[in-house]
């Protein structure tokens, strides 16, 4: 397995996974919008994204999007997706691909990672092994845009 950071000519194989992602999170398929929403992403440079392969199969991604934390005065990614076919998991590539997103972190010299998962997600599990730390000091809040 490789972990290579994905450009627009993988979108062919990336927004199957994409539009996946989404389903899992209760969302319509929809793989044309999937596919558009990411080559507008790599079009205007507004985020990175891992893709996890061996061989010719594509088994996971995970996409980081640049903010800022004004406590800490740095920059941050948000680990705002990450995912992978459920035919690959508990093989080590979700743990790779988060790895990946680490060193990046690390090597733009950024403050660290975010992310927020649905409350029944079987990977947190994944995450507490690996030393990420679940905020217990606040409480995390969405205000929807009316359609």
């Amino acid at each position: 397995m490789e972990i290579v950071r994905a450009s627009a000519a993988d979108i062919p194989f990336l927004a199957p996974l994409f539009d996946q992602y989404r389903v899992f999170y209760k969302q319509p398929s929809d793989l044309e919008a999937a596919a558009h929403f990411l080559s507008e992403r790599f079009q205007r440079n507004e985020s990175v994204v891992f893709l996890a392969r061996k061989k010719d199969l594509t088994l996971g991604f995970t996409q980081l999007f640049p903010s800022f934390s004004s406590v800490s005065m740095k920059y941050i990614y948000i680990l705002n997706d990450l995912y992978v076919a459920p035919e690959y998991r508990h093989q080590g590539v979700g743990k790779a691909l988060l790895l990946r997103a680490q060193r990046y972190c690390q090597e733009k010299g950024f403050g660290g990672l975010a992310l927020e998962t649905a409350i029944d997600n079987p990977a947190q599990g994944l995450y507490a092994r690996m030393g990420w730390v679940k905020d217990t000091h606040c409480f995390h809040y969405f205000w929807k845009a009316p359609a």
